[in-house]
């Protein structure tokens, strides 16, 4: 291997490295100016911070997860998460918490985080847990109260709730400010504008009918 190669493959491997995570905080914590960065212009990868001298405890509290969520209708599930929104002391620590129920027999269905890994505790229930990796392998658990499991970034995966009766619990977290989800389900029958019929028959081998049903199914 000549000189050129190996000074190539080495930048290489120093550029992935500085992309592959949230930036390192340049100072011992950048607390958020939320009325700078609302949910409609927050294009950034970190937020203008508050005067330091203007800090206190408060910041760095939050009760957001504290609260049983609505659970939804079509997967039977809820996120509720806590953000540099109403936890502002998280900016620029590259991570976000979230707090799951699950309804009985329900599930978040597959779905992947494009720039985190997620580590899932599972506080209350029991629930089969898996993630699928690139060569389309899959890795199941099933967990109980105090089980923990890890999902690898940007690869699919899901947390179903195996009891019939008894919601599930669980805590997670990400490791990025920003860590982006995409649902499988609703990445393929509830775009906008919608996937070309042709496109999701071939795809997925239905007919019509069943594109139609997908779609409304899962408001697309």
């Amino acid at each position: 291997m000549g000189t050129s190669t190996i000074v190539f493959s080495m930048s290489v491997v120093i550029v992935l490295g500085l992309v592959g995570s949230d930036p390192d905080p340049l100072q011992d914590y950048c607390v958020a100016d939320t009325k700078k960065a609302t949910r409609e212009n927050f294009y950034f990868n970190e937020v203008p911070c508050i005067n330091p001298e203007h800090v206190d405890t408060s910041h760095f509290a939050t009760s957001a997860l504290s609260k049983n969520g609505k659970i939804g209708q079509v997967f039977g599930f809820n996120v509720t998460l806590a953000t540099i929104f109403n936890l502002p002391g998280m900016n620029t620590q590259g991570l976000t918490m979230a707090r799951i129920d699950i309804g009985a027999n329900n599930l978040v269905s597959p779905h992947s985080h494009p720039r985190a890994s997620e580590v899932a505790i599972l506080l209350k229930g029991s629930l089969l847990v898996g993630f699928i990796n690139t060569s389309n392998h899959l890795f199941t658990q099933n967990l109980r109260a105090g089980d923990c499991f890890v999902f690898p970034k940007g690869l699919i995966h899901f947390l179903y709730n195996t009891d019939s009766k008894v919601q599930a619990l669980v805590v997670s977290g990400l490791s990025s400010q920003n860590p982006g989800v995409q649902m499988a389900s609703p990445a393929a029958f509830a775009t906008g504008p919608a996937m070309p019929d042709e496109v999701s028959k071939k795809l997925f081998q239905i007919n019509d009918q069943d594109v139609t049903r997908s779609r409304t199914s899962l408001g697309g």
